[in-house]
């Protein structure tokens, strides 16, 4: 048993399709972003990530030290198998099962939290990044935007060159202190095209 603690696990948010943009007769242009990658990469994520390890590493801590003492039981019981009275196995065994489910309950509890305070932060840092989003499309003449950092995206492919996650991060950190968020250009260069990348899924609940 492990407890998985997501440091910028700040990454199972996933927003699916998205279209910006005033209704228009005349072709626009279509973006890709990262949406995860985005939240993770500003600053403002930077800074809940490390907030929400430190609030947790405690407790992870103890769930380790927990874990270990509860292996040394479980080599004491097989090492002394055929050494101890039947007694002191019986009773071993059933310390060994009572701090098992002590601790797995211990465990779901400590990950529920996370899940809470994480989906928290995603929503808080969410909402401004969406904010920002939908005026760099309208000024940019976006009529549609993809979050491709969800496994679920309907896109297989897509080019380099209209992946708008580094301006959004540039221009939520621009906002974000005060600063006027300047006009940011798509990238531009050669097409080096690639499969519209998903991340990893978050860990699962042990």
């Amino acid at each position: 048993m492990r407890m998985s603690l997501l440091r910028a696990p700040l990454l199972a948010l996933g927003f699916g399709v998205m279209a910006f943009g005033q209704a228009s007769p005349v072709p626009g242009k279509v973006g890709i972003i990262h949406i995860q990658n985005a939240i993770i990469q500003t600053k403002d994520g930077q800074k809940a990530a490390a907030d929400i390890d430190a609030k947790f590493g405690p407790k992870r801590k103890d769930v380790e030290q927990k874990q270990s003492e509860l292996q040394q039981m479980e080599q004491q019981a097989r090492t002394g198998a055929n050494t101890m009275s039947d007694e002191a196995k019986m009773k071993l065994t059933r310390d060994i099962d009572q701090r098992r489910k002590q601790l797995q309950r211990e465990m779901d509890d400590a990950s529920a939290e996370l899940e809470q305070e994480q989906s928290r932060v995603l929503q808080e840092l969410g909402q401004k990044m969406m904010s920002v989003i939908d005026h760099y499309a309208t000024d940019h003449g976006f009529v549609l935007i993809l979050d491709v950092s969800s496994q679920q995206t309907p896109v297989l492919y897509a080019s380099n060159t209209i992946d708008i996650t580094r301006e959004i991060v540039e221009l939520y950190d621009k906002a974000q202190s005060g600063g006027a968020a300047p006009a940011a250009a798509v990238p531009t260069g050669a097409p080096t095209g690639r499969p519209a990348g998903a991340l990893p899924p978050a860990a699962p609940k042990r």
